[in-house]
Order: structure tokens, then sequence, then C-alpha cells
């Protein structure tokens, strides 16, 4: 089962089949397996110049996932500077856990925000940093940030889903309303309440266009190399936490 990668503008590569893998590891990027045991659903295992709707899947291709984000940039969220999203680790043995939200006025994102703060200690010894990235502009993340709160030096804001896009996220509105992977919500919600309890929706984008169609993922990178891929199939259907930081220590053992 290959795990691909399509940059901007590359050509489609010939029809394949549906990958059925929700869980990919990849590594090294040339002998891609996908892994993941008991979560299997329909996941697209390719990073697209176009996201994904509910309906169909990106073309795969064989292009690294670092190549395919180097036109893409981020704001910070304390600053407002756009910084470049292939900039923020080392790209020759640095680990990063790149946390894409669906938004900064998305509840469920709160939740999701509240885990990635709460596990900073157990990234840290794993040797990864933490990139978390929403869609909305610098203030809106800044919303997020004082109220949750969450490390403002870790946050940022893609106002134009561009790595959203370039990463194949799905979008479409089935998937924000009647995903059936949005159900294992249910299964949080002592939590979800705990974590929003400073909650307020002033950290929904002005902008609509798009957003509320948009779905979030997981992505671990170790330098260039792109090591786990997860996308969200629905809202709340968030990234097992144990197998994001089970990739990143798995980086070192390999070292």
């Amino acid at each position: 089962m290959a795990t691909a990668i399509s940059l901007r503008g590359a050509p489609p590569a010939a029809p394949r089949a549906r990958n059925s893998g929700r869980l990919v590891r990849v590594s090294p990027p040339q002998a891609s397996l996908p892994r993941g045991g008991a979560r299997v659903g329909r996941r697209s295992l390719s990073v697209s110049a176009a996201a994904a709707d509910s309906s169909s899947l990106p073309p795969v291709t064989g292009a690294p996932a670092w190549d395919a984000l180097g036109g893409v940039s981020v704001l910070a969220a304390g600053t407002g500077d756009a910084v470049p999203l292939t900039d923020l680790w080392d790209p020759t043995e640095g680990v990063a856990v790149v946390a894409l939200l669906r938004h900064f006025g998305c509840f469920c994102c709160w939740e999701l925000a509240s885990v990635l703060k709460d596990s900073m200690a157990k990234f840290d010894s794993a040797g990864a940093r933490l990139i978390a990235i929403g869609v909305g502009t610098p203030d809106k993340a800044r919303i997020l940030a004082d109220r949750l709160p969450f490390p403002v030096d870790f946050l940022y804001a893609d106002p134009d889903r561009k790595a959203y896009n370039v990463l194949g996220l799905y979008h479409g509105l089935g998937r924000t309303l009647f995903s059936p992977s949005s159900a294992n919500i249910y299964s949080r919600l002592d939590y979800i309440k705990k974590a929003t309890k400073n909650y307020t929706l002033e950290g929904t984008p002005n902008d609509l266009t798009g957003v509320l169609q948009q779905q979030g993922g997981m992505f671990v990178f170790r330098g260039k190399e792109l090591l786990y891929a997860w996308r969200d199939e629905g809202t709340g259907d968030h990234a097992p936490l144990d197998d994001v930081l089970s990739a990143c220590r798995n980086v070192l053992f390999l070292k």
C-alpha cells in the first residue's frame, strides 16, 4: 500500500484503487506501509494540491510531503509574522508534531488543543516540537490561546487553509455534519466540557467561506521525512495521542 504525496501542479498519477487505511506511518519514504490495527476506515493517504471532499480522494504520486509544504507559510499567533512552515523544525533530524485544528472557534478543536497542551511534557521527552495550526487569523488564534489557555509560541494561523489543501485534509459539509466518525465525541463529553469551560464563538473566523467544511489532521515529521499521518474523517475525529507519541518515540530508537 503506497502512501503518497502530490505537489501543487504535479501531473496526476495513473488511477489506483482507493486505500482503506486510516493510520499511516511512512518510513522510509520509498517503502511506505500502512499500520493502525483496529481503527480502519476510508482515508486518503496522499498529500494533494486540492483538499479532498467527502466523495473523492486525491491522486496518488510519489513526491515527499516536505517538498509539497515548501511554499506554505503560516502566521505566528503571537506576532502575526509569516513563517515558512518547514522552517519551524530542523530539516535534518528535528521531530515535529504538526496538529491542524479545524478553526479557532471549533469547540472540538479547543478540546484537542487542551489535550495537546496537557501533553507538552510528553512531547518534550520524546524530543518533538509541537506546532498547532488553525484556520483563521492571528487575533482569533490569540482568543483560544488566552482563554483556554494555550502557549502562544506553539500556535499558528492559516487563514487561507494552504497547509490543509497541500496535506489533502478532508473538506465537505457532509463530513462536518453527518460523518459517523464524529460520533466519537460522545465518549469524551466530560473532557470536552472541562476543556471548553472558557470557550467562546469569538474565535470563529469572520470569513466563513469553506471554513465550516474543513477537517483537521495530525502529522509527525523527522526532518524532511513524514513518519505519521492522520486525517480526521469528521468533526472531532482526532488522532489517537498514544499513536502520535509512539511515532515520536520510535525516532529515538532509530538514532
